[in-house]
């Protein structure tokens, strides 16, 4: 299974109304067990009533789209790494059946490729990456779990 797990780089946001520089276009493509889910939106990070979890929540239930969904658009759109002075975001695949996969050391070579010289950056993106890996192997329990208890009932 490969798993789209999102980080970018640049400095903070320091305001609040939306405008054309504070609004971040966000393009979701996620395929999960044979549904997919598409779409394109612009997001206020910087609004405190923008919350991700809630939107993602209702948008799969409006969709009628299962659980394991709710994480995934959850992520998607989770684009804010903050350390420090310096806020990372990025997109990338990341296998999770590659068990060699180190996001230490990915986090380390991220961090080299792109000139971050904060110590506390890489730990910081491998922490990310590790809870990211955590939350889809636990929706992909529940989601299994769900699944064979509707087939249960049938």
């Amino acid at each position: 299974m490969k798993t789209t797990i999102s980080c970018f780089y640049r400095n903070p946001v320091k305001f609040r109304m939306p405008t054309a520089e504070n609004l971040v276009p966000i393009r979701l493509d996620i395929e999960i067990e044979g549904q997919r889910y598409k779409d394109a939106l612009t997001w206020n990070p910087s609004d405190p009533d923008s919350e991700v979890v809630v939107f993602a929540k209702r948008t799969a239930k409006d969709l009628k789209l299962p659980p394991v969904f709710v994480t995934q658009i959850a992520q998607s759109i989770q684009l804010d790494l903050r350390v420090n002075h310096t806020l990372v975001k990025d997109q990338f695949l990341w296998d999770s059946n590659n068990f060699e996969s180190d996001p230490k050391e990915f986090a380390r070579l991220f961090c080299k490729d792109t000139g971050i010289e904060d110590p506390e950056v890489g730990p910081a993106i491998a922490f990310a990456i590790r809870e990211q890996l955590n939350e889809i192997a636990i929706q992909s329990v529940v989601s299994a779990r769900e699944s064979r208890m509707s087939k249960k009932g049938r």
